[in-house]
């Protein structure tokens, strides 16, 4: 029996005010467990598709399902609740609290989960072990190289084992080694059953993945 999408686009156009055309008309089906990069130059669309895909933001036209749910009939407390515990997002800018420690860092990302602070931060001890950040539990974000901020953000974003990861830019603030060891952890975490969806400038990244999809302007395209 075929399962159905983690996530799919459908005729899915964003406008924004002065009628600037941000997706035109896109679609796109992700299925669980898959891999995939979607590549496009800076200005292409890409962070406005992360945010419909990371059910942040709604189309003026056509329809975003998430685990089988229709963004636009649902209420702010409900497309918290779904990405809460759909999806993971790793940002390029890492969006980590400076002042908290890295352990703490990780367990916020179950604060919408129902899950009290004691096993939020037992599940967060087990999440950066798996990183290889059980060594940096106490220490702050600042205090870390940016590779390992970079799996802070990532544990951050699995930590509630979530279906769905999608990933901005996961290399763009990083050395090539420390990028290397980011994109290993990311197929790593694809084997164990998630859907990662990673978002890039970098042609040469998106290649190395098992599918890739072409944004410009606005515009989707399979590679």
């Amino acid at each position: 029996m075929a399962t159905a999408p983690i996530a799919e686009l459908t005729a899915v156009t964003k406008v924004y005010p002065g009628g600037v055309v941000a997706v035109r008309e896109a679609y796109l089906s992700v299925e669980p467990g898959e891999m995939l990069g979607i590549v496009g130059r800076s200005g292409s669309g890409k962070s406005t598709l992360l945010h419909l895909l990371g059910a942040l933001d709604v189309p003026n036209e056509g329809s975003v399902r998430i685990a089988g749910h229709d963004i636009a009939g649902l209420r702010d407390r409900q497309l918290s609740a779904l990405r809460g515990r759909t999806i993971g997002f790793v940002f390029q800018q890492f969006h980590l609290a400076v002042g908290t420690s890295v352990l703490d860092n990780v367990a916020d990302g179950l604060l919408y989960a129902g899950v009290d602070r004691a096993h939020r931060r037992s599940r967060a001890r087990d999440t950066l072990e798996r990183v290889g950040l059980s060594h940096r539990l106490h220490h702050r974000p600042q205090e870390l190289s940016g590779g390992e901020r970079q799996r802070v953000a990532i544990a951050r974003a699995v930590v509630g084992r979530p279906a769905l990861i999608l990933a901005d830019e996961p290399t763009g603030n990083l050395d090539t080694a420390s990028g290397d060891g980011v994109m290993a952890l990311l197929h790593e975490l694809h084997r164990d059953g998630a859907a990662i969806v990673i978002i890039t400038h970098d042609a040469e990244l998106a290649v190395s993945l098992p599918r890739q999809v072409t944004m410009s302007d606005g515009s989707l395209r399979e590679t």
